[in-house]
Parts: structure tokens; sequence; C-alpha cells
């Protein structure tokens, strides 16, 4: 559902049987939280807002002794289809405001929409695909996870090798129930490992869609017996859980990959020059750099068109390119601040005309201690990444020093 008025959800609630209505948003690693309201109050939170207490929610727990609101965005209405059919529950995600309804400063999902807006004001747009990894674990006669594999099947299996199938199946077809559309979904390497990609859209409803997806990927799993996991290694010994940004621009309808080399270069140059920068927002949990360099996950900050274990990957179809693939993620983001930080690299990498370096077609595995040694490396640790946020003229000269600034110290504390 998508441009809706106030006056369109309230129609909505009463003529569809709506009983409870979740105000959603995230805490700092994308973790969703909500607080449910009757619909008798779905015209004050429309306009006034409704307040929680920000000091117990991680990444808003310093907001300098204001009193914060969620106030819900109409566009992102969705039935939640696991819940009852009679006396129905929906869900929108929220805007976090101060009392006057001006934005929180470091409400994330803002700082997107004004990076998107600074995008148009260049006069393009830019939109965005995910492949995300999971893991099911079996749960305990309580409905505890346990730390055994759902199945032992491998990349691409099938039936009886692959017990997840019916999982993904529901998946897809609740996704697709909530107007968020899976492209395909498959047993991966690990043990009990799974992917479902969905279509690229405009970056915002990528990154609300992304907080939903996790939402239904653990309740559909718990529903069958399952146990999901995003954690970034669950496993030691077998594959990691990546999450790879898809991404393109356009102008006007046109992708700019395909027609505009000069511009999508740039664009592409700035997030490589500025991936140890910006790895901290990509990567924030301790447990991120397990998986940096194992199995296919990227080390090196290189790119490829055709190599499937570069950092980033711009696949070719017929000489064109449509879009770049960025592989090192992990679905422990705080989506908005993620995308956000990725396109404003991007957007320097325009500004200053920077040159996209040679490709390097070399699969990792091949790659020789002397010709590694001149590569620039990803942060190995959270502490290094910290280290290259703090020490970024990027960040420290950019608009948005103060939310990175305040990301980082919140991260700080917890490690």
């Amino acid at each position: 559902m998508s441009h809706l008025s106030v006056s369109d959800i309230i129609d909505f609630v009463e003529e569809n049987d709506v009983k409870f209505i979740r105000l959603a948003f995230c805490d700092l690693y994308g973790t969703q939280k909500n607080i449910s309201i009757m619909p008798q109050e779905l015209k004050h939170a429309f306009e006034e807002g409704v307040n929680f207490d920000s000091f117990l929610i991680l990444g808003y727990d310093n907001a300098d002794g204001q009193d914060l609101f969620l106030k819900p965005d109409p566009d992102t209405l969705h039935i939640l289809p696991w819940r009852p059919q009679s006396g129905r529950v929906v869900r929108m995600y929220c805007d976090i405001v101060l009392a006057d309804g001006t934005p929180f400063m470091y409400d994330y999902r803002n700082f997107l929409k004004e990076t998107l807006a600074t995008c148009e004001k260049m006069g393009f747009i830019t939109k965005m695909g995910l492949k995300s990894e999971f893991y099911l674990f079996k749960t305990d006669e309580d409905g505890n996870p346990t730390s055994e594999p759902f199945d032992n099947g491998g990349y691409l299996d099938v039936a009886p090798n692959d017990k997840g199938e019916n999982i993904r199946r529901e998946i897809c077809l609740t996704l697709e129930e909530m107007g968020i559309m899976p492209q395909s979904s498959h047993h991966e390497r690990g043990p009990g490992q799974n992917e479902i990609d969905f279509i690229s859209a405009d970056v915002l409803t990528t990154a609300d869609n992304l907080v939903t997806y996790k939402n239904v990927v653990e309740n559909i799993a718990s529903r069958n017996g399952a146990h999901a996991s995003f954690d970034p290694l669950p496993l030691e010994d077998a594959p990691g859980n990546g999450l790879h940004i898809k991404m393109a621009t356009y102008k006007d309808g046109v992708n700019l990959f395909t027609t505009d080399k000069e511009f999508s270069e740039a664009f592409m140059a700035g997030i490589l020059n500025r991936m140890r920068d910006i790895t901290i927002f990509l990567n924030c949990r301790e447990d991120s750099y397990n998986r940096v360099g194992i199995f296919e996950a990227p080390k090196y900050i290189t790119w490829s068109a055709q190599n499937n274990s570069r950092l980033f990957r711009v696949p070719e179809i017929n000489g064109k390119r449509g879009h770049f693939i960025l592989r090192s993620p992990d679905s422990c983001i705080n989506p908005y601040l993620a995308s956000a930080m990725v396109i404003q690299a991007g957007l320097a990498g325009v500004a200053n005309k920077e040159q996209l370096p040679p490709a390097l077609e070399v699969n990792s595995r091949f790659l020789s201690d002397d010709r590694s040694a001149y590569l620039e490396m990803l942060p190995l640790s959270i502490e290094e990444a910290i280290d290259c946020a703090e020490n970024s003229e990027f960040i420290k000269n950019s608009s948005f020093a103060n939310i990175a600034t305040r990301y980082i110290e919140t991260i700080k504390s917890f490690i």
C-alpha cells in the first residue's frame, strides 16, 4: 500500500476490523521495536505522535532530556498476516520527532530521507535490492533455540537434504501478501543456511522492507518449530550470514550505470575509497568481523565484474552494467543508517569526480601473498573499524558528523 492519506488509514482500519495498530521503529542495531495502540488513538498518533521511554531504547537512550514521539508513516501500512484475521493487527513504521513535531536529530530513518533528498536535488534517485542470509536451528521441547542446524543441506540443495524449503515458501508467500516481492530463495552453503533475495525498490522502502523481512522470517520460523538467526557467524567453521546490497542510480527513469559511465564510476569509487571509514556502520557487532575473509566473505577492498568473492561486484550483461553489489555488510545493521552512509560515500565520490581503480578478476583463493600485500583491507576488528571512522576526514567534514559520532560512542559503550 502506498501514498495513503491519514483519512485513508483511518477508513481502512474501520472497514477491515483492525483492533491493534503497531507503531514500529528500530533501535541502533536494526532490531524492531513497537508500541500497540487502539484504533481510537490513531488520529492522535498522526497529529501529535505517541510518547515512548527513549532512555530504554539503544540509540535513543541519550535524548538530552527531550521527550521523543513516534509519528507513523501512512505509506508503510501493512496487515500482519500471521496475526488473527478477526481483530486484525496492522503495522506502520514511524519517524522519531520531538514534542514540537520537528525531527529528532539522531533518527536514522530521517537521516536516510535527507540523504535521498540530496540525491533528488542532484537530479537522480537510487534504488536498492537486498540478498539476506540466515540460519535455521532446531528448538528444544520448550521452544528455545539449540545449536543444532535445522538440516545438513548445502548450496542449492533440494528436499530431503533441504528441510527448510516449506519455511522459505511460507516466508515468501507472507512477504508477497505484505507487498514485498521476493525474487528468489534457496538453501545456502551452510547447514541450515538459507537465502532470500528481494526485488529492488526505492531505498527507504527497501530499508523498511528489511526490518519487515527479518520479523517475518523470525515469526514464520518460530511457527514451524525452528529458530532463525541472522548473526554474522552463528556456526564456527561454516559460512557466515551476509547481507548483499544491490544498488543503482537513475535519472528520468534511465539507469545511469548503463548510460553515464563517469557518474556511476565516480559513485562507486566514492564508496570503495571510503569503505574503511564506513565499515562500522555496515558491520556493527564484534562478531561481524569473525566472518571477514572466510569462505566467500570479502576481505580486500577490490571490485570485479565476474568474481563473486570481491567486496564490490559490478556484473555486466552483454557488455552493459546495471548495478553494483556490496558484499561486506551483515543483517545486524540499522538499514536506514547503513544505506545512508553508503550513498553519502557515493555522493562524495561524485562531488570529487573520483576514478574507479582497475578491477581485480583473480579469485581470492589464488591471490599470492606478494600481490595481496599491496591491497587495502577492510577493518579486521570492531576496534579497528571504530578507529577508522573516528579518524575519517570524510566523516569529520560532513553534515552528519554528529550522527556518526553519537552512533560510534554508543557502539563503544557495548564492547
